[in-house]
Protein backbone atom coordinates (compact mmCIF):
# COMPACT_ATOMS: atom_id res chain seq x y z
CA UNK A 1 0.00 0.00 0.00
CA UNK A 2 1.47 3.68 -0.74
CA UNK A 3 2.02 5.86 1.84
CA UNK A 4 2.18 8.91 0.69
CA UNK A 5 0.76 12.50 2.11
CA UNK A 6 -0.51 15.43 0.22
CA UNK A 7 2.30 18.05 1.77
CA UNK A 8 4.56 15.76 -0.13
CA UNK A 9 2.52 15.92 -3.36
CA UNK A 10 2.09 19.99 -2.90
CA UNK A 11 5.72 20.12 -2.88
CA UNK A 12 6.20 17.74 -5.84
CA UNK A 13 3.90 19.64 -8.01
CA UNK A 14 5.78 23.10 -7.09
CA UNK A 15 9.13 21.67 -8.25
CA UNK A 16 7.55 19.81 -11.34
CA UNK A 17 6.49 23.49 -12.12
CA UNK A 18 9.15 25.50 -10.91
CA UNK A 19 11.89 23.27 -12.31
CA UNK A 20 14.01 23.51 -9.54
CA UNK A 21 13.83 23.04 -5.65
CA UNK A 22 15.33 26.19 -5.02
CA UNK A 23 12.68 28.15 -7.16
CA UNK A 24 10.05 26.06 -5.51
CA UNK A 25 11.46 26.83 -1.89
CA UNK A 26 11.13 30.68 -3.06
CA UNK A 27 7.53 30.52 -4.43
CA UNK A 28 5.91 28.33 -1.47
CA UNK A 29 8.60 29.44 1.37
CA UNK A 30 9.22 26.06 2.41
CA UNK A 31 13.07 24.97 3.05
CA UNK A 32 14.80 23.95 0.12
CA UNK A 33 15.92 20.58 2.64
CA UNK A 34 12.52 19.63 3.56
CA UNK A 35 11.25 19.71 -0.45
CA UNK A 36 14.39 17.62 -1.18
CA UNK A 37 13.25 15.24 1.98
CA UNK A 38 9.75 15.15 0.46
CA UNK A 39 10.58 14.38 -3.00
CA UNK A 40 13.30 12.05 -2.38
CA UNK A 41 10.59 10.32 0.24
CA UNK A 42 7.81 10.08 -2.41
CA UNK A 43 9.88 8.64 -5.14
CA UNK A 44 10.80 5.97 -2.79
CA UNK A 45 7.21 5.29 -2.09
CA UNK A 46 6.47 4.94 -5.51
CA UNK A 47 9.35 3.50 -6.68
CA UNK A 48 10.61 5.48 -9.44
CA UNK A 49 12.77 8.48 -10.25
CA UNK A 50 10.58 11.64 -10.59
CA UNK A 51 12.99 13.86 -11.36
CA UNK A 52 15.84 14.24 -13.92
CA UNK A 53 18.83 15.97 -11.85
CA UNK A 54 21.05 18.14 -14.09
CA UNK A 55 23.57 19.44 -12.05
CA UNK A 56 23.79 23.12 -14.23
CA UNK A 57 20.54 22.50 -15.32
CA UNK A 58 17.98 22.31 -12.32
CA UNK A 59 15.86 19.42 -12.89
CA UNK A 60 13.17 17.77 -15.47
CA UNK A 61 10.32 15.35 -14.83
CA UNK A 62 10.82 11.94 -15.83
CA UNK A 63 8.21 10.31 -18.61
CA UNK A 64 6.47 8.37 -15.27
CA UNK A 65 7.17 12.00 -13.30
CA UNK A 66 4.75 13.93 -15.96
CA UNK A 67 1.97 11.40 -15.14
CA UNK A 68 2.13 11.29 -11.77
CA UNK A 69 2.32 14.88 -11.61
CA UNK A 70 -0.79 15.49 -13.46
CA UNK A 71 -2.72 13.30 -11.27
CA UNK A 72 -0.83 14.88 -8.52
CA UNK A 73 -2.53 17.75 -9.34
CA UNK A 74 -6.27 16.23 -9.38
CA UNK A 75 -5.93 14.34 -5.84
CA UNK A 76 -5.32 18.19 -4.00
CA UNK A 77 -8.03 19.44 -6.01
CA UNK A 78 -9.82 17.36 -4.61
CA UNK A 79 -8.00 17.44 -1.18
CA UNK A 80 -8.86 21.29 -1.39
CA UNK A 81 -12.52 20.35 -1.81
CA UNK A 82 -12.46 18.42 0.97
CA UNK A 83 -10.97 21.43 2.75
CA UNK A 84 -13.42 23.07 2.02
CA UNK A 85 -16.32 21.06 2.79
CA UNK A 86 -14.89 21.26 6.33
CA UNK A 87 -14.67 24.61 6.12
CA UNK A 88 -18.33 25.44 5.55
CA UNK A 89 -19.47 23.36 8.29
CA UNK A 90 -16.89 24.74 10.47
CA UNK A 91 -17.04 28.71 9.29
CA UNK A 92 -13.38 28.60 9.15
CA UNK A 93 -11.94 29.54 5.26
CA UNK A 94 -8.63 26.86 5.03
CA UNK A 95 -6.36 25.46 3.16
CA UNK A 96 -3.42 26.29 0.01
CA UNK A 97 -4.15 29.13 -2.06
CA UNK A 98 -2.09 30.06 -5.28
CA UNK A 99 -3.07 33.29 -6.39
CA UNK A 100 -1.46 34.71 -10.24
CA UNK A 101 -1.50 38.32 -10.27
CA UNK A 102 -0.80 40.18 -14.03
CA UNK A 103 2.74 41.53 -13.85
CA UNK A 104 2.35 44.77 -14.83
CA UNK A 105 0.56 45.60 -11.90
CA UNK A 106 1.71 42.69 -9.22
CA UNK A 107 3.67 45.32 -7.01
CA UNK A 108 1.15 47.63 -6.55
CA UNK A 109 -1.83 45.41 -5.78
CA UNK A 110 -1.14 42.12 -4.77
CA UNK A 111 1.25 42.31 -1.61
CA UNK A 112 -1.56 44.97 0.00
CA UNK A 113 -4.03 42.64 -0.65
CA UNK A 114 -2.18 39.25 0.68
CA UNK A 115 -1.56 41.14 3.81
CA UNK A 116 -5.18 41.62 4.74
CA UNK A 117 -6.57 38.21 3.42
CA UNK A 118 -3.60 36.60 5.57
CA UNK A 119 -4.40 38.42 8.42
CA UNK A 120 -8.10 37.57 7.89
CA UNK A 121 -7.80 34.14 7.39
CA UNK A 122 -4.69 32.89 8.75
CA UNK A 123 -5.35 29.22 8.32
CA UNK A 124 -4.63 29.82 4.29
CA UNK A 125 -1.66 29.13 2.96
CA UNK A 126 -0.98 31.24 0.05
CA UNK A 127 1.32 31.27 -2.62
CA UNK A 128 1.83 33.76 -5.56
CA UNK A 129 3.14 33.94 -9.41
CA UNK A 130 3.32 37.10 -11.21
CA UNK A 131 3.11 36.16 -15.29
CA UNK A 132 1.60 38.05 -18.40
CA UNK A 133 -1.79 37.73 -19.11
CA UNK A 134 -1.53 34.41 -21.62
CA UNK A 135 0.51 32.69 -18.98
CA UNK A 136 -1.85 33.50 -16.56
CA UNK A 137 -4.78 32.15 -18.51
CA UNK A 138 -2.95 28.70 -19.03
CA UNK A 139 -2.11 28.24 -15.67
CA UNK A 140 -5.78 28.63 -14.23
CA UNK A 141 -6.64 26.12 -16.94
CA UNK A 142 -4.08 23.88 -15.76
CA UNK A 143 -5.01 24.58 -11.79
CA UNK A 144 -1.57 25.82 -11.37
CA UNK A 145 -3.06 28.93 -9.75
CA UNK A 146 -6.44 28.94 -8.22
CA UNK A 147 -7.41 32.46 -9.17
CA UNK A 148 -6.06 35.20 -11.11
CA UNK A 149 -6.01 39.21 -10.75
CA UNK A 150 -5.40 40.24 -13.79
CA UNK A 151 -8.02 42.87 -17.10
CA UNK A 152 -10.41 41.79 -18.71
CA UNK A 153 -7.97 41.32 -21.75
CA UNK A 154 -8.47 38.51 -24.43
CA UNK A 155 -10.41 36.50 -22.37
CA UNK A 156 -11.94 32.98 -22.98
CA UNK A 157 -15.20 31.72 -22.84
CA UNK A 158 -14.05 29.02 -20.29
CA UNK A 159 -13.19 31.22 -17.76
CA UNK A 160 -15.30 33.51 -15.44
CA UNK A 161 -14.54 37.04 -14.86
CA UNK A 162 -15.49 38.83 -11.71
CA UNK A 163 -14.77 42.80 -12.18
CA UNK A 164 -13.51 45.16 -9.30
CA UNK A 165 -12.91 48.64 -11.25
CA UNK A 166 -12.96 50.65 -14.45
CA UNK A 167 -9.02 51.92 -15.53
CA UNK A 168 -9.08 54.34 -17.96
CA UNK A 169 -5.99 54.79 -20.07
CA UNK A 170 -3.30 57.40 -18.80
CA UNK A 171 -0.35 59.17 -20.57
CA UNK A 172 2.89 58.91 -18.66
CA UNK A 173 5.47 61.79 -19.45
CA UNK A 174 9.00 63.12 -18.98
CA UNK A 175 10.01 66.38 -17.52
CA UNK A 176 10.73 67.24 -21.06
CA UNK A 177 7.68 66.33 -22.61
CA UNK A 178 6.24 69.22 -24.17
CA UNK A 179 2.40 68.26 -22.91
CA UNK A 180 3.07 66.93 -19.49
CA UNK A 181 1.51 69.72 -17.71
CA UNK A 182 -2.06 69.65 -20.06
CA UNK A 183 -5.19 68.47 -17.92
CA UNK A 184 -5.35 66.20 -20.37
CA UNK A 185 -4.35 65.22 -24.03
CA UNK A 186 -5.82 62.89 -26.74
CA UNK A 187 -4.70 59.69 -29.00
CA UNK A 188 -4.28 62.68 -31.68
CA UNK A 189 -1.89 64.40 -29.56
CA UNK A 190 0.36 62.09 -28.93
CA UNK A 191 0.70 60.03 -32.05
CA UNK A 192 3.24 61.82 -33.31
CA UNK A 193 5.57 61.85 -30.34
CA UNK A 194 7.99 59.34 -29.59
CA UNK A 195 6.29 56.33 -27.58
CA UNK A 196 7.88 53.62 -24.94
CA UNK A 197 5.41 50.45 -25.53
CA UNK A 198 5.59 47.94 -22.69
CA UNK A 199 5.38 45.10 -24.91
CA UNK A 200 3.62 42.47 -23.05
CA UNK A 201 0.95 39.79 -24.72
CA UNK A 202 -2.02 41.10 -24.89
CA UNK A 203 -1.22 44.38 -23.38
CA UNK A 204 0.75 46.18 -26.37
CA UNK A 205 -2.17 45.11 -28.39
CA UNK A 206 -4.65 46.98 -26.31
CA UNK A 207 -2.21 50.18 -26.22
CA UNK A 208 -1.68 50.05 -29.70
CA UNK A 209 -5.47 49.54 -30.54
CA UNK A 210 -6.33 52.96 -28.62
CA UNK A 211 -4.80 54.95 -32.22
CA UNK A 212 -7.47 52.63 -34.54
CA UNK A 213 -9.15 55.17 -36.97
CA UNK A 214 -5.60 57.62 -37.23
CA UNK A 215 -4.56 57.90 -40.61
CA UNK A 216 -1.01 57.73 -38.77
CA UNK A 217 0.39 55.63 -36.47
CA UNK A 218 2.23 55.84 -32.86
CA UNK A 219 5.83 56.20 -33.37
CA UNK A 220 7.14 53.18 -31.13
CA UNK A 221 10.60 54.52 -29.88
CA UNK A 222 11.47 51.82 -27.19
CA UNK A 223 9.88 48.52 -25.92
CA UNK A 224 10.54 46.48 -23.09
CA UNK A 225 8.38 44.59 -20.95
CA UNK A 226 9.26 45.58 -17.73
CA UNK A 227 7.16 48.10 -16.33
CA UNK A 228 9.64 49.79 -14.03
CA UNK A 229 11.91 49.84 -16.79
CA UNK A 230 9.38 51.93 -18.61
CA UNK A 231 8.16 54.57 -15.77
CA UNK A 232 12.60 54.69 -15.88
CA UNK A 233 12.69 55.38 -19.61
CA UNK A 234 10.10 58.04 -19.84
CA UNK A 235 11.50 59.68 -16.63
CA UNK A 236 14.84 59.86 -18.88
CA UNK A 237 12.82 61.35 -21.68
CA UNK A 238 13.18 58.51 -24.15
CA UNK A 239 8.98 58.95 -24.84
CA UNK A 240 5.41 59.14 -23.18
CA UNK A 241 4.18 55.54 -22.48
CA UNK A 242 0.55 54.45 -21.89
CA UNK A 243 -0.77 52.72 -18.81
CA UNK A 244 -4.09 52.05 -16.99
CA UNK A 245 -3.16 52.00 -13.32
CA UNK A 246 -1.32 55.54 -11.46
CA UNK A 247 1.18 54.44 -9.01
CA UNK A 248 1.36 56.12 -5.78
CA UNK A 249 4.58 58.04 -6.20
CA UNK A 250 5.75 60.07 -9.03
CA UNK A 251 8.56 58.60 -9.21
CA UNK A 252 10.34 56.14 -11.37
CA UNK A 253 12.43 53.76 -9.99
CA UNK A 254 15.50 56.05 -10.58
CA UNK A 255 13.87 58.79 -8.95
CA UNK A 256 13.43 60.90 -11.28
CA UNK A 257 9.65 62.55 -12.32
CA UNK A 258 6.84 60.71 -14.02
CA UNK A 259 4.15 63.26 -15.11
CA UNK A 260 0.47 61.62 -15.22
CA UNK A 261 -1.75 63.13 -17.91
CA UNK A 262 -5.40 61.27 -18.26
CA UNK A 263 -6.29 60.46 -21.98
CA UNK A 264 -8.94 62.12 -23.22
CA UNK A 265 -11.87 61.08 -25.69
CA UNK A 266 -13.58 58.03 -26.78
CA UNK A 267 -11.32 55.34 -25.17
CA UNK A 268 -11.85 52.16 -24.11
CA UNK A 269 -11.26 51.59 -20.42
CA UNK A 270 -9.65 48.48 -18.95
CA UNK A 271 -11.29 46.44 -15.94
CA UNK A 272 -9.35 44.89 -13.39
CA UNK A 273 -11.05 42.05 -11.30
CA UNK A 274 -10.45 38.33 -10.77
CA UNK A 275 -10.36 35.26 -13.44
CA UNK A 276 -11.46 31.69 -12.13
CA UNK A 277 -12.41 28.30 -13.47
CA UNK A 278 -15.66 28.16 -14.02
CA UNK A 279 -15.70 25.60 -10.96
CA UNK A 280 -13.91 27.76 -8.91
CA UNK A 281 -16.79 29.32 -6.96
CA UNK A 282 -16.97 25.47 -4.76
CA UNK A 283 -13.71 26.65 -3.13
CA UNK A 284 -14.21 29.02 -0.10
CA UNK A 285 -10.93 30.19 0.06
CA UNK A 286 -11.19 31.65 -3.72
CA UNK A 287 -14.65 32.74 -2.46
CA UNK A 288 -12.98 34.44 0.17
CA UNK A 289 -10.06 35.83 -1.82
CA UNK A 290 -12.07 37.43 -4.39
CA UNK A 291 -14.59 39.05 -1.35
CA UNK A 292 -11.74 40.78 0.10
CA UNK A 293 -11.24 43.02 -3.38
CA UNK A 294 -14.43 44.52 -1.82
CA UNK A 295 -11.87 45.80 0.70
CA UNK A 296 -9.58 47.15 -1.92
CA UNK A 297 -12.81 50.04 -2.85
CA UNK A 298 -13.97 50.00 0.28
CA UNK A 299 -10.50 51.67 1.47
CA UNK A 300 -10.55 53.92 -1.05
CA UNK A 301 -6.58 52.61 -2.34
CA UNK A 302 -8.32 52.44 -6.03
CA UNK A 303 -9.57 55.83 -6.39
CA UNK A 304 -5.74 56.66 -5.58
CA UNK A 305 -4.93 54.45 -8.08
CA UNK A 306 -7.18 55.95 -10.85
CA UNK A 307 -10.11 53.67 -10.52
CA UNK A 308 -13.42 53.60 -10.82
CA UNK A 309 -16.31 50.89 -9.86
CA UNK A 310 -16.32 48.52 -12.28
CA UNK A 311 -20.21 48.38 -14.11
Amino acid sequence: MLRFTLRQLEYFVAVGDAGSIARASEQINVSSPSISSAISQLEQEVGLPLFVRQHAQGLSLTQPGREILEQARLVLREAGAIMDIAGDISGRVRGPLCVGCLVTFAQIILPSLRRRFEDRHPNVRIGQKEMDQAALISALRRAEIDVALTYDLDLPADLQFTGLVKLPPIALMGDAHPLKDRASVTVEELVGYPMVLLDLPSSADYFLSLFDGLEERPNIAERTRDMAVMRSMVANNFGYSIANLRTLSNTAPDGKRVHIVPIAGDTRALRMGFLTAQDAARSQAVRAFIEQGADLLDSGQMNKLGGDIAT
